[in-house]
């Protein structure tokens, strides 16, 4: 490596990796150190579904979707709930973010060659009112490719960084210290772990066998959240929450830990809203998992019908993909780490999406042909693999059947098989006017006006008992861990600020770090798609701010 470099990046997932293709585009050294194997390049952003928030695109209006700055703003502020003192630098990121959303975004990646599959998905429907939680239209933009179409503009920028000799990526080496010197951050020390061939996402060792010390005018922390220690989850979760759960999925691989984010606590930054997570209620157990406690979740349409542990319907308007946080507050209150999905056969071929790029082998591999699938009869080929063989589905010709399997997947909590029946009935019977006081009923009928989801995400309206839309399916749910919400706070050029509010010299964050920036720009909840997207912009807004700095 270079004798002296410009910038040390700390994390090599997408928020590190735009990062150092800014500094590239600039000229700049860069060292880059990772503590997983170089198979796990690129983080969890490899793992995602690719989906990115855009305000009024192409795509949206090529669907009938009438979207502005304004209404994607109220939605943003309705959503996100900012209500602290020290939300201001987070307002600050999320008014930037949504002008990078509505503007710049897309132009910018695909000027990169990142383009979109043309139905926009429609995520987070909301809480039941416009000022509310929520997205008022569709503005999930799926990635063509998925996350790993996401992460290739900027790899291969880096790759290109490699060979002109601008970066050297170090991968096992765990960073352990911030170097402070005169107040400003100089450096990094740490420890070298052994080799590891550990497939990308599975748990390395942590087996020491040397130091190093690496030092430069700025570093930049790209290390991500917490979702893959449960034990830090746990003693950050919220009391408006309620207790937190026993038993969790995971989402994310186990290396996303948050060790930095205590790392550089110690060095002076200010970590603000730790008590802000994203944690999905819709996770299914992966029935090939790579990572311990590997969870995958379901990205559902509007028609299952969701019952807590012991039989109960869930209130209105917590929906599937209506309200993630909604649901999980009222699921903490039944004393249960589980609920259900109860559906139809012809549900599950509609309605039944998986998030992950390894879960979508056309999107991922841009396979037309495969793609075709999707509109054609039957499930997709990983969903019905989940429902052959995942431990969590239930499958069978009859409802007495059904409660049955229910029953016996969970002993130890009775369910009121009589009381799930009543509710089946009951939501069948108003299936037989084109109006209903059901507002499930009167949800997904909507969802039916909007192309996309006509298309290719909402069923047809049909009753659950309907044998020829059988057979009946129930599916096991439990908490996915996935996203922090706070970090480590930064201002608009991804400075890390300490508890006084001012910079500390030399040292910079972004992607989950920052809490997407700021400290936090999505506030209590997110609107979906803007994870990666706050990883795009936090990254690039820190990149371009160490690359003007003089040499």
């Amino acid at each position: 490596m270079p004798e002296t470099v410009d910038a040390i990046i700390i994390g090599a997932g997408l928020s590190g990796l735009v990062s150092a293709a800014e500094l590239v585009e600039a000229g700049k050294r860069v060292l880059i150190l990772e503590q997983e194997p170089e198979a796990s390049l690129g983080g969890q952003a490899w793992w995602s579904f690719g989906g990115l928030f855009l305000i009024d695109s192409p795509e949206q209006r090529r669907m009938g979707v009438k979207d502005t700055a304004e209404l994607a703003r109220q939605d943003w502020a309705g959503t996100a709930g900012f209500d602290r003192e020290e939300d201001a630098w987070p307002r600050r990121w999320a008014e930037a973010y949504l002008d990078f959303a509505a503007n710049e975004k897309r132009d910018w990646l695909h000027a990169k060659g990142v383009r979109f599959f043309p139905v926009v998905g429609w995520a987070e429907r909301g809480s039941g009112t416009a000022t509310g939680h929520g997205n008022s239209v569709p503005r999930f933009h799926i990635t063509w490719g998925t996350g790993p179409g996401v992460l290739a503009p900027f790899i291969a920028r880096v790759r290109d960084g490699v060979q002109a000799g601008l970066v050297t990526a170090k991968h096992r080496h765990q960073v352990d210290e911030l170097i402070v010197e005169d107040g400003r951050v100089v450096g990094v020390r740490g420890s070298v772990l052994a080799p590891s061939s550990a497939a990308r996402g599975e748990s390395s060792s942590r087996e020491v066998v040397g130091a190093f010390e690496h030092r430069a005018p700025a570093v930049i922390v790209a290390s991500g959240g917490i979702g893959g220690n449960h034990e830090l989850v746990r003693k950050s979760w919220p009391a408006r929450l309620g207790t937190p759960p026993e038993h969790m999925l995971s989402g994310v691989p186990a290396h996303v830990d948050g060790r930095m984010l205590g790392i550089a606590e110690a060095a002076g930054a200010r970590l603000i809203n730790g008590d802000r997570m994203w944690h999905y209620t819709e996770g299914i157990t992966n029935w090939d998992p790579v990572w311990p406690l590997h969870g995958i979740r379901i990205l559902p349409g509007p028609s299952s019908l969701w019952f807590d542990a012991r039989g109960q319907r869930l209130p209105v308007p917590l929906f599937p993909g209506f309200d993630t946080l909604g649901t999980l507050e009222h699921l903490r209150t039944t004393g249960h780490d589980h609920s259900w999905f109860v559906l139809t056969q012809k549900i599950i071929e509609k309605e039944f999406a998986l998030s992950g790029s390894e879960q979508n082998p056309d999107l991922t591999g841009k396979d037309v042909k495969l793609l075709a699938k999707r509109v054609a009869p039957g499930a997709p080929d990983p969903v019905e693999a989940f429902k052959r063989n995942g431990v969590d589905f239930v499958v069978a010709d009859t409802l007495d059947e059904l409660l049955a399997g229910m029953q016996a997947l969970t002993p130890d909590v009775p369910i009121d098989a009589a009381g799930v029946r009543a509710e089946v009935e009951a939501r069948d019977r108003e299936i037989d006017n084109d109006f209903s006081k059901d507002l499930q009923v009167t949800a997904l009928r909507g969802a039916r006006n909007y192309r996309g989801d006509k298309l290719i995400r909402v069923a047809s309206t049909h009753k659950i008992l309907d044998q020829k839309a059988g057979p009946l399916i129930a599916v096991k749910l439990h908490i996915l861990t996935r996203k922090s919400l706070g970090g480590i706070q930064t201002n608009l050029d991804g400075q890390v600020l300490d508890a006084a509010g001012e910079p500390i010299g030399g040292l910079y964050a972004v992607g989950e770090a920052s809490g997407f920036g700021g400290g936090g720009m999505h506030g209590y909840r997110a609107l979906e798609g803007t994870f990666l997207g706050g990883c795009l912009f936090s990254g690039r807004q820190a990149g371009r701010a160490v690359a003007a700095l003089p040499r």
